[in-house]
C-alpha cells in the first residue's frame, strides 16, 4: 500500500509529498481481527497498549506487516507473546514494519503520545482541558501504529485509565462492559489496594469498523440523558455531554436526534442497532461533528443551542448536522467507504439524506434554496478553480483537503439526480439492495450506483460519469413554439469547460425537470413528449423529466395547447448552469406565476443578476446606478403578497450574494459588484421604505404588543415570520437615516432572542452608523462569556465592509479572547473577512493577500488542515483581473517557498500554482 506523507514527515526528513492515485489500490497484505486498547491517561503523556490479532490475506502476496504511525514514541513491540528486540523491526516517522509473521498473530504495541502538546487537534488531544479524538481521515496513526485505511475493519475493545477527579467521565464506542477503580499493588496481608484517585472503563464495539470510526473522550461532563424505543421496540440509551454550564442547550440537539432516528425507520427502514447512542460537545473540532460509531463528537456549535445565543440559522445547523451524524450508522458506519476516494459514497449520500430530512421538518422550498445557494456561492467556484475535482478524486496528497463542498455537495446532488431518475420508490428499492448487499462491508461509489442500477433494471452506465469529471456543466436552450401543430421544440447544448487535469470533458446525463405555463394567464400547461424524443408514448401532464445525455439533443413536446414559457430544471434537478436567454419581462413572469417554489425564487435569482450586470456595466462608464422601473415593481409585488412561507418570501426579496455574482463573471470584477450591490440594496431602501416600514409595524403589533411576549419557538411559522421582519429591517437600515438607525437600535435593545438581536446589531454594524461601537460594546458586555456568541461578535466585525476593515480585523486578532487554535475563532475572523469581505480583502494594493498567506503560514505550523482550508480565496486567482491575479500569485509563491510547509498546505498551493506562468 501507498502510505500517506504526513507533515512530521516532511518537516522531519525532508522528503517530498507523495501523491496517492486511486488506480493503485491493492488490499492490504494482513486483516486485523480485534483491536484490545488500553489508555492510561496521565498527566504530561498518555500511554497507549494496542493488542492486536492480525492474519494474513490470502488474497495478497506475502510481505511484511507495514503499520503506519506518525508523532509516537516507540516503547516495546510483543508478538506472541515475545518482545522484540530493535533488530526485528524496523520504525521511522512515519512507519513500523514486522516482517518475522506467520500467517496469524497476536501482536502487542506500547507507545506514548502528548495529547496536550497535539495542537493539530487530529489523534488525541486535550480540548479545553478535555481528552477527546478526531481519527478521520487518518488521525488514529497519532494515537498508535496500526493499518490505518478505511477497508481494515475490526472489533475494538476499549480500556481507559484515568484521574477520577478531573476525568470522571470516560467514554469510547460501542456499549459499557465494565467500570471500577484501578487497584494497586499492597503489601503481604492485602497485596491489592485501591487507588482511590483513579478509575477505569472498558467499552465494546459489538461491529466491525475501520480505525477512522474510533473515539475516546474524557473529561469533567455533564450528561443529558433520554431514550428512544426503536420500530422493533428496542430501547435506545440517548446521551449528550457537555460541559456543566451548557445542559440547558440541548434539548434541541436530543428533539433532533429523536426526529432524526424516527425519519431513518420511516424513509429508509433503517433502526438504530446499539444499546446506546452518545454525542460530545467539543470546543477545539477541526469539523462541525463526527459520526464515530455510537460517540458522535461535535464541535459545540453544532450541537448547542438556545433562543437567548442561538440564531434561527444556528437551530437549523444543529438540527442538520444532528441528524447527518446519526444518519452516517447507516450510510458510513454500517457500509463503509473502501478508500478515500471514496468519501462521497458516504458524504454525498448523506448530505443527500439530511437536506431531506430538513426540508421534511422545516420548509421544503426553502431548504433547497439554501442548499442551492450554498452549491453555486463556494461549489461552483471549487469547480472552476485550480483545485477542481470530481466527487470521486483520481489522486490526492492530503486527504484532508478533499473534504470539500464538491465530495459533500455535489455528491448529494449527484445523489439526488439518481432520486430524480429512479422516483422515490425506486430509490428505496436501490438504497435497501445496497445496504442489505454490503452491510459490514468496505466499497466503492460503483457499488452504489450498481445497487441502484440492478434494483430497477436500468443501465446507469454514462450517469456514472458524474463521478469521474470536475467542472459545472453549462446548459443553452433554444426553443420554437408552432401555434399550428401545438408543438414546442427544444434544443439543450451542455458543454462542461476544459481544466488542466481534464481537457476533454465528456457530455453527462442530466435531468431536467420542467413544466410549461401559458404565457399570457400563467396557467399550467399540459404537455406530452414525441415518441422520437428518449421515451415512448406518454399521457400529457404538467411535468415531466427530460433526460440529456449528448452534447446537443432536441426534444419535441406536443399537445401544447398555448404559447408557453418553460419553467425548466424545477427544484434544481441538476448541478449545471443553466442560461435559457430569458428577459426581464419573463422571468418577472416566472416570477410570479410559477407553479414550483424553487423556481419562483429562481426567475427573482436571475432578474436580479441582470439588473446587477446591467447596472455595473453602466458604473464602469461613469454612469450613476440607477435601479430600474421593471425589478422595482416585480420586488414590491414580492414585498406585499400575503404568502404563506414567509422564509422564502424573504429569500426572494435578497439580492444574490456576491459569491454567486462573483462567479458568473470571468474575470471578476471586484469593485464593480460590491458597489452596484451595495447601491442597488440602498435604492430599494429607499424606494420602499414606506412599504418595509408598514411590514415591521404590523408586526409589531402581532408580536410586541401581545400582553405576553411570543415564545421563540425554532418552527418553521416563527422561522419564516422573523426572517421576513429582519430582511425588511436590514433594508430600513440600508436607507442610511437616523430613523432607520434608530429601529435598528431599539429592536437590538428589545430582542428576546439571538435571531432578532444579531440581526439587529448586523445592521447596524454594516452600515456608517454612529451607534455601532455602542451596540458592539453592549454585546460584548452581555455575551463575554459565551464563546459561541463572541464567534458572531467577531465575525460581524470582520465582515463589515465598514472604514478600514483590514487594519480592524488585524486589530481583533490582538483582541483577548481570540485563539489561533480554536478553528471556530479563527474562521470567525480570518476566514470570515477573506470569504465574506471581498471588497477589502481583493484591495488593490494587495495586502488583503499579505494579511492571508501572514495567517496561513503561522497556522501551518499550529494546525495545518485549518490552515489549507482558508487558502481558497487566495487559490482562485485565475477568476480575476491580472493585476489582482499577479498579486496573489505572489503570496502563494511567497507560502509555497516556506520550510516546513505541511502536506496540507503544500497541496493546495502547488496546485493553485499549476497554471501560473
Amino acid at each position: 500500500m501507498t502510505t500517506q506523507s504526513s507533515t512530521t514527515d516532511l518537516i522531519s526528513n525532508n522528503r517530498s509529498p507523495q501523491t496517492v492515485f486511486r488506480q493503485d489500490y491493492a488490499e492490504p497484505a494482513f486483516w486485523v481481527d480485534s483491536v484490545h486498547l488500553t489508555f492510561d491517561l496521565q498527566d504530561d503523556y498518555t500511554q497507549v497498549t494496542n493488542r492486536l490479532q492480525v492474519k494474513r490475506n490470502s488474497n495478497v502476496a506475502p510481505q511484511p506487516l507495514i503499520l503506519c504511525g506518525v508523532d509516537l514514541k516507540l516503547m516495546s513491540i510483543t508478538v506472541q507473546g515475545r518482545r522484540l528486540s530493535a533488530d526485528e523491526y524496523q520504525v521511522d516517522k512515519i512507519s513500523l514494519v514486522l516482517t518475522l509473521l506467520g500467517n496469524e498473530a497476536e501482536i502487542c504495541i506500547v507507545t506514548q503520545i502528548e495529547p496536550a502538546k497535539n495542537t493539530s487537534l487530529e489523534g488525541l488531544y486535550l480540548s479545553n482541558g478535555m481528552y477527546c479524538t478526531q481519527c478521520e481521515a487518518e488521525g488514529f496513526r497519532k494515537i498508535t501504529y496500526y493499518l490505518d485505511r478505511p477497508d481494515v475493519m475490526a472489533l475494538f475493545t476499549t480500556k481507559i485509565i484515568a484521574d477520577k477527579q478531573r476525568y470522571p467521565v470516560l467514554l469510547s464506542n460501542g456499549n459499557l462492559l465494565a467500570a471500577g477503580d484501578v487497584l494497586v499493588a499492597g503489601d503481604l496481608l492485602v497485596p491489592e489496594k485501591v487507588d482511590a484517585n483513579r478509575h477505569w472503563v472498558e467499552w465494546h464495539d459489538p461491529f466491525k469498523k475501520p480505525c477512522y470510526l474510533f473515539a475516546l473522550v474524557a473529561g469533567k461532563l455533564a450528561c443529558v440523558d433520554d431514550r428512544f424505543t426503536t420500530q422493533s421496540g428496542r430501547e435506545v440509551a440517548l446521551k449528550i455531554f457537555v460541559e456543566p454550564q451548557d445542559v440547558s442547550k440541548v434539548g434541541h440537539a436530543m428533539l433532533s436526534l429523536k426526529n432524526s432516528m424516527r425519519w431513518d425507520e420511516q424513509v429508509y427502514g433503517r433502526e438504530y442497532d446499539l444499546d446506546i447512542f452518545m454525542i460530545v460537545a467539543v470546543s477545539h473540532f477541526n469539523m462541525g461533528a463526527m459520526e464515530n460509531k455510537g460517540l458522535n463528537i461535535f464541535n459545540t456549535s453544532c450541537v448547542l443551542a438556545h433562543p437567548l445565543t442561538t440564531t434561527d440559522s444556528g437551530f437549523q445547523r444543529v438540527e442538520g448536522v444532528v441528524a447527518h451524524e446519526y444518519f452516517h450508522n447507516w450510510t458510513g458506519n454500517r457500509v463503509t467507504c473502501r478508500d478515500w476516494f471514496q468519501l462521497s459514497l458516504k458524504e454525498g449520500f448523506t448530505v443527500f439524506r439530511d437536506q431531506c430530512f430538513s426540508a421534511d421538518m422545516g420548509s421544503s422550498a426553502v431548504q433547497r434554496v439554501q442548499d442551492v445557494n450554498l452549491l453555486r456561492s463556494v461549489q461552483f467556484a471549487e469547480d472552476a478553480g485550480p483545485m477542481a475535482h470530481p466527487i470521486r478524486p483520481d489522486s490526492y496528497i492530503e486527504i484532508n483537503n478533499f473534504y470539500t463542498l464538491t465530495v459533500y455537495e455535489k455528491g448529494a446532488e449527484v445523489v439526488r439526480m439518481l432520486h430524480t431518475l429512479l422516483g422515490e420508490a425506486g430509490f428505496r428499492k436501490g438504497s435497501d439492495v445496497y445496504f442489505n448487499r454490503h452491510d459490514g462491508q468496505a466499497v466503492t461509489c460503483d457499488d452504489f450506483v450498481q445497487a441502484m442500477a440492478d434494483a430497477n433494471q436500468i443501465d446507469l452506465t454514462h450517469f456514472k460519469q458524474w463521478y469521474a469529471q470536475s467542472g459545472t456543466p453549462e446548459i443553452e436552450l433554444q426553443s420554437v413554439y408552432e401555434a399550428s401543430t401545438q408543438t414546442l421544440k427544444m434544443t439543450f447544448t451542455q458543454h462542461t469547460p476544459a481544466t488542466a487535469r481534464q481537457p476533454n470533458p465528456l457530455p453527462l446525463c442530466i435531468p431536467v425537470r420542467m413544466g410549461l405555463l401559458d404565457s399570457r394567464t400563467g396557467q399550467p400547461l399540459l404537455f406530452a413528449v414525441a415518441k422520437d424524443s428518449n421515451r415512448a408514448n406518454e399521457n400529457p401532464s404538467e411535468e415531466k423529466t427530460l433526460l440529456l445525455t449528448q452534447a446537443q439533443q432536441t426534444f419535441m413536446l406536443t399537445q401544447v395547447a398555448s404559447e408557453p414559457i418553460a419553467s425548466l430544471f424545477r427544484g434544481f434537478s441538476a448541478p449545471v448552469k443553466f442560461n435559457p436567454r430569458y428577459t426581464p419581462k419573463q422571468w418577472a413572469f416566472l416570477m410570479a406565476n410559477d407553479t414550483d417554489p424553487f423556481n419562483r425564487w429562481e426567475a427573482a435569482t436571475q432578474l436580479y443578476v441582470q439588473e446587477i450586470a446591467q447596472q455595473c456595466a453602466r458604473w464602469r462608464t461613469g454612469e450613476l446606478v440607477q435601479l430600474s422601473a421593471e425589478m422595482l415593481d416585480a420586488f414590491r409585488q414580492v414585498l406585499n403578497q400575503s404568502l404563506s412561507d414567509q422564509a422564502g418570501q424573504a429569500q426572494m426579496l435578497s439580492l444574490p450574494n456576491y459569491a454567486y455574482l462573483a462567479g458568473l463573471q470571468n474575470p471578476i470584477d471586484v469593485d464593480a459588484l460590491c458597489v452596484v450591490r451595495e447601491q442597488l440594496q440602498q435604492q430599494i431602501a429607499r424606494a420602499l421604505l414606506t412599504d418595509f416600514q408598514q411590514h415591521l409595524q404590523q408586526d409589531l403589533q402581532k408580536n410586541m404588543l401581545m400582553p405576553q411576549p411570543v415564545e421563540y419557538q425554532a418552527t418553521a411559522k416563527q422561522i419564516g415570520q422573523r426572517a421576513l421582519r429582519n430582511l425588511c429591517l436590514f433594508y430600513v437600515g440600508k436607507t442610511q437615516t437616523e430613523p432607520g438607525y434608530q429601529a435598528c437600535r431599539q429592536q437590538f435593545y428589545a430582542a428576546n432572542n439571538m435571531t432578532d438581536q444579531y440581526a439587529a446589531l448586523n445592521a447596524l454594524v454594516h452600515s456608517p452608523s454612529p451607534l455601532k461601537n455602542e451596540v458592539l460594546q453592549a454585546f460584548f458586555q452581555q455575551w463575554q462569556h459565551e464563546p459561541l456568541v463572541m464567534d458572531q461578535w467577531f465575525s460581524v466585525q470582520a465582515t463589515s465592509p465598514e472604514g478600514d476593515a483590514l487594519l480592524h480585523v488585524q486589530q481583533l486578532l490582538q483582541h483577548p479572547l481570540f485563539d489561533r487554535k480554536n478553528p471556530n475563532r479563527v474562521r470567525a475572523v480570518i476566514a470570515a473577512f477573506c470569504r465574506s469581505n471581498p471588497l477589502h480583502f481583493h484591495r488593490l494594493d494587495g495586502a488583503g493577500y499579505v494579511f492571508l498567506a501572514d495567517e496561513v503560514i503561522t497556522l501551518n505550523a499550529i494546525n495545518p488542515t485549518v490552515a489549507a482550508r482558508l487558502l481558497p480565496p487566495l487559490s482562485e486567482w485565475v477568476q480575476h483581473l491580472p493585476a489582482r491575479q499577479t498579486l496573489m500569485c505572489a503570496q502563494l509563491e511567497r507560502i509555497a517557498q516556506q520550510p516546513g510547509l505541511s502536506a496540507d498546505v503544500y497541496e493546495v498551493v502547488s496546485r493553485a500554482l499549476e497554471n501560473h506562468k
